[in-house]
């Protein structure tokens, strides 16, 4: 009995420790597209709505590339890439663009700040740090399941060691 806890123990913490690999993934991708879209919305002085609207697609953008170009550089077709991160990676980031976003807008004055006032770079590693912890259950969830980041591991070479995305 004790030999069955002790590897179930093993078991999860490296579930664990792929759930933060695959969460910080997503959040690099995710803060990406998020800086260049509230840098960009915010220096055409686009509405805010307009700045979180651009914000969220571009994390989109950013992410599945990031998820993309691994599976790519081992053989898949473009399209079966595509769906295989799509499948993956949306869940992960729409929690995080979810909570990102949320802290953004109830952060006092976060959305309205300019580029070059410190108020806007405070904000977004609250934010993307609230992100991160949001989506970790989640990504522990998906790969309890062998979904979420568990799709794309048979692609990488040794299952994910030595690659720079995951």
């Amino acid at each position: 009995m004790e030999h069955h806890l002790h590897s179930h123990d093993h078991s999860n913490i490296a579930s664990r420790s792929m759930a933060i690999s695959a969460t910080l993934h997503c959040l690099t991708g995710c803060a990406i597209g998020e800086v260049a879209g509230l840098v960009i919305g915010t220096a055409a002085g686009l509405s805010n709505w307009a700045t979180l609207g651009l914000a969220v697609v571009l994390a989109f953008v950013f992410g599945f590339t990031l998820s993309t170009f691994p599976l790519l550089k081992a053989g898949l077709g473009f399209l079966k890439a595509l769906s295989i991160v799509f499948a993956a990676d949306t869940l992960s980031i729409a929690t995080m663009e979810a909570v990102d976003n949320l802290v953004m807008l109830v952060i006092p004055g976060a959305m309205d700040a300019g580029l070059v006032d410190p108020l806007f770079w405070i904000s977004m590693p609250v934010a993307l740090t609230a992100a991160f912890f949001a989506a970790l259950p989640v990504n522990q969830y998906l790969l309890n399941r062998n979904k979420g980041h568990a799709l794309t591991m048979q692609y990488h070479p040794a299952h994910g060691e030595g690659h720079a995305c995951h």
